[in-house]
């Protein structure tokens, strides 16, 4: 559903004012690489917090905690 939208405003676009879109299709994959190095830092991160996570909550699993259902919000 995304990617019609997006097919669909890049139309819209298009009949509106064709360099633009034409430009902006161009360059997408560009942009998409200089992100790429950001999103593999925000996978990382976050599995440094999981693994950090789990070496914290070590102790307290041994011991027999167990993580409960969460309390619905009343």
């Amino acid at each position: 559903m995304k990617a019609l939208l997006a097919l669909l405003v890049w139309c819209v676009l298009f009949v509106l004012c064709w360099p633009l879109a034409l430009l902006a299709l161009v360059l997408w994959p560009l942009v998409w690489l200089i992100a790429l190095p950001f999103r593999l830092v925000g996978i990382t991160f976050s599995a440094l917090f999981a693994f950090l996570q789990a070496v914290l909550f070590l102790p307290a699993r041994l011991l027999g905690w167990r993580p409960g259902p969460r309390a619905a919000a009343a």
